[in-house]
């Protein structure tokens, strides 16, 4: 099954509030498969729905990563990417404005989007605000009303 979320709906489930009963090190915890290294947590929610954390990064080229937002839906095991925080190692088109650039990128799900029938993550804006993938997971936990339970904060991404 595939889904269709409008632009209100999308907005919900971005703000609606996460707690992750881990750390930040639990996020990270990455396992090496196919030249990547990969991480993936979930949320669940009480409806039996949840949401999914992925983290990928190229074990070659650090700026080639994405830490992704998605939603599953209860009885369904597809994902509906919600954010996609992208690195800096490919140039990226959006195909409704037009426009092209080779920065760090943050991919949002659209309405607009899924109405041409493109994946629902498609828009995506150029960002200053991370320069690796540390910085793209504080980035998604701030923008998302996510809350990693057992991490203080101020000390979020220390060492």
């Amino acid at each position: 099954m595939n889904y269709y979320f409008t632009d209100i709906e999308i907005d919900q489930l971005i703000t609606e509030k996460k707690i992750f009963p881990g750390t930040t090190k639990d996020i990270m915890n990455y396992k090496e498969t196919d030249g990547h290294k990969n991480s993936s947590i979930e949320i669940h929610k009480n409806d039996g729905s949840l949401f999914v954390i992925r983290l990928r990064q190229n074990l070659n080229n650090v700026n080639d990563f994405s830490v992704i937002l998605g939603y599953q839906g209860k009885g369904n095991n597809t994902i509906f990417k919600l954010r996609r925080y992208n690195g800096k190692s490919h140039q990226h088109t959006n195909r409704i404005e037009g426009n092209k650039f080779y920065d760090f990128h943050i991919h949002s799900a659209t309405q607009r989007y899924q109405d041409l029938g493109l994946k629902e993550e498609s828009f995506s804006e150029e960002t200053d605000r991370y320069a690796d993938i540390k910085g793209a997971l504080k980035c998604m936990i701030e923008d998302c009303n996510i809350t990693v339970q057992n991490d203080p904060q101020v000390n979020l991404f220390e060492e």
